[in-house]
């Protein structure tokens, strides 16, 4: 890791608009002013891009001009399986402190591994429990238990009131949200909605080692969840055409056909089809696995690991007639990358909660079953921003 010597601010003076200041151990960090507001952290793994800037933003935002932004740099080698890419996991510390400073931190903490794990590896572990045995926690056993375990410490080291991570990594964002709820942690877990670059790919430090034309293949990922959320809003807009036309659809299908007149008779049979029943969990996994299917005869080409619909509280598979909000999680190889992706869909009929005055209550905030709101920061004009990141970032 690229090591840099700690900036010149005092360490009672907050560094707001001007260079963070670089602090690579914990006694450094106490022996730092919070500021007059809340302390908002961002934790990384460095090799920070335009999505980890998003989350410093949104964390400036939420904490304001008197508050604190930390953003953590600390490659963990918990969360690394063998045979993963810990070795060659970027260490950028010199560039990450500059885009640190120009989307608004205040303080970078960049600890060595000696300093977090003094001890070396610890003995002591957070484990995650039946959630981080699934997808992720399936395909890389023991990953989960190593980010827990790290976040928990991290939490310990900064002190925050807020945390924000990146809904890129969903299924990281719903164990850390549990671990602070089952486990008391005073601080808000917030969500912040995905980075995408122009062509859709998530953003990620591993897409850097993507070629040109397995970037191409890559793209398969977005296309995929933005098929399946496609083809439910298309089935949406179907129902809602037949909830005034219905039985007459059917009857005029049948007249048409009667006439030759075949396409018009197909899109009358698909209205009345659509009066019949709501789109489910099985039309979006059709339409994802149909371009994902696809994107396995591109040379070279996509090599699935999982796609998966899921209950965003404890990322169970939802059955066919499920109501609410999911989460459709899908993770694939393109040459000797490994990438993930995700998008959330929603099922049935929309309700308002009844807590919707309160905030982070509305679109955007999953409750975990017996744990605390995740909310995600609104875009300009009140809708969930798409434009997102993960905060980790092993994926």
């Amino acid at each position: 890791m690229t090591t840099a010597t700690p900036g010149p601010h005092p360490a009672s003076a907050p560094a707001q608009g001007g260079v963070p200041r670089l602090l690579h151990t914990a006694a450094a960090l106490r022996a730092t002013a919070r500021g007059d507001g809340p302390r908002a952290v961002v934790m990384t793994m460095g090799a920070l891009h335009e999505g980890h800037a998003t989350l410093v933003r949104a964390a400036r935002d939420r904490v304001g001009p008197r508050g604190q932004v930390v953003v953590t740099v600390f490659v963990n080698p918990l969360q690394f399986g063998a045979g993963e890419d810990l070795d060659r996991y970027p260490r950028t510390l010199d560039a990450d402190v500059r885009i640190a400073a120009a989307a608004g931190a205040d303080v970078v903490f960049a600890p060595s591994v000696e300093e977090v794990y003094p001890g070396g590896e610890p003995q002591v572990r957070i484990a995650a429990g039946p959630m981080g045995t699934l997808l992720e926690g399936a395909s890389r056993p023991g990953h989960f238990d190593g980010v827990l375990t790290v976040v928990a410490k991290l939490l310990h080291l900064t002190g925050p009131d807020v945390a924000l991570f990146g809904e890129k990594d969903a299924q990281q964002l719903a164990v850390i949200t549990r671990m602070a709820a089952d486990l008391n942690f005073p601080v808000e877990i917030v969500g912040v909605p995905t980075v995408r670059e122009d062509d859709g790919l998530a953003r990620s430090s591993r897409n850097r080692y993507l070629s040109a034309d397995e970037r191409r293949t890559a793209l398969a990922l977005s296309t995929a969840l933005f098929a399946a959320r496609d083809r439910l809003t298309a089935e949406e807009a179907l129902r809602a055409r037949a909830g005034s036309d219905g039985p007459r659809s059917q009857r005029r299908s049948e007249a048409l056909a009667a006439l030759g007149e075949e396409r018009a008779a197909a899109d009358a049979h698909a209205v009345a089809r659509a009066a019949a029943r709501r789109p489910g969990p099985a039309v979006a996994r059709a339409a994802a696995h149909a371009v994902l299917t696809d994107a396995a005869h591109l040379e070279p080409p996509l090599e699935l690991d999982y796609l998966a619909l899921v209950d965003p509280s404890d990322f169970t598979e939802v059955p066919e007639g499920y109501e609410g909000e999911a989460v459709l999680a899908l993770a694939a190889r393109v040459g000797t990358t490994r990438l993930i992706d995700n998008i959330r869909l929603h099922f049935g009929p929309r309700t308002a909660p009844a807590d919707a005055h309160t905030p982070g209550a509305g679109e955007g905030a999953v409750r975990p079953r017996g744990g605390t709101a995740v909310t995600s920061p609104q875009a300009p004009g009140g809708a969930p921003s798409d434009k997102p990141q993960g905060p980790l970032g092993a994926s």
